[in-house]
C-alpha cells in the first residue's frame, strides 16, 4: 500500500531478509535515517526518500551494514523468493507432512521442479534439497528444545517416514545423535540467515 509522497516511490528486492526481526530492524533503521517505508515484506522494500538528504549509496550502506544485499538480477530475485518459500514452508507454517516440498514449490512458482532446483543450485552453491534438509533439521532442533512433542510426532510433522529416518538425517547433518542433542540442545542452533 503506497502512500502519497513528494518523492519517487521505489521497490527494491533484498537478499537475506529471513524473519520478522529483519523487517522490524530495517523499518527502524531506515526510518531513523529519514527514509519513508511504504511497504516491507520478506525480501521486498517499497520506499521513498529525499535524494538531497539521503543518497542511494547511503541506503545501500545501511542495508549492507546489517548483512542485507539489494538484488538487481531477475534470477537472483527468484532464488531469494525460493529461499523464502522454503523458510516459510518449514518454519512459519503448519507443516503439512502430506505435501512434498517439490510439489509445494512447483505450485507456488508455476515452474518445473528441475528448473527451480537447477536455478537455486546455480546461484546458491548448494542444492535445493540440501537447503531444505538443513532447514528441516534446524526446525527439528527447535521442536526438540520446546519439549512439547514426542520424536514420533516431530518426525510426522516434518514429513519424515519414520523416527529412524529423522534420526539418521539428524546425525548426518549435525554430527550428533538426537539423544546427544537433547542433553546439550542450544550448542548447535543456527539463525535462519546462517543456514545454507
Amino acid at each position: 500500500m503506497k502512500k502519497d509522497t513528494a518523492f519517487p516511490v521505489r521497490t527494491i528486492h533484498v537478499k537475506n531478509m529471513t524473519c520478522s526481526c529483519c523487517i522490524h530492524l530495517l523499518r527502524r533503521e531506515l526510518t531513523l535515517d529519514g527514509i519513508e517505508i511504504h511497504d516491507i515484506r520478506l525480501g521486498t522494500l517499497v520506499l521513498s526518500h529525499d535524494p538531497k538528504k539521503i543518497t542511494w549509496k547511503k541506503i545501500e550502506a545501511i542495508l549492507e551494514c546489517y548483512g542485507f544485499e539489494i538484488l538487481r538480477d531477475k534470477e537472483k530475485m527468484l532464488v531469494e523468493q525460493i529461499r523464502h518459500a522454503v523458510i516459510d514452508l518449514v518454519h512459519n507454517s503448519t507443516y503439512n507432512a502430506m505435501v512434498r516440498n517439490s510439489d509445494y514449490l512447483v505450485e507456488r512458482f508455476g515452474m518445473s521442479y528441475p528448473y527451480i532446483s537447477s536455478l537455486f543450485s546455480k546461484h546458491e552453491g548448494t542444492t535445493l534439497e540440501k537447503f531444505t534438509i538443513l532447514h528441516k533439521i534446524e526446525k527439528v532442533k527447535e521442536l526438540i528444545e520446546y519439549g512439547e512433542l514426542t520424536l514420533s510426532e516431530i518426525a510426522y510433522m516434518m514429513g519424515y517416514s519414520s523416527v529412524q529416518y529423522l534420526s539418521t538425517q539428524f546425525k548426518s547433518v549435525t554430527g550428533i545423535s538426537v539423544t546427544e542433542y537433547k542433553v546439550t540442545p542450544s550448542t548447535s542452533r543456527l539463525g535462519l540467515d546462517k543456514i545454507s
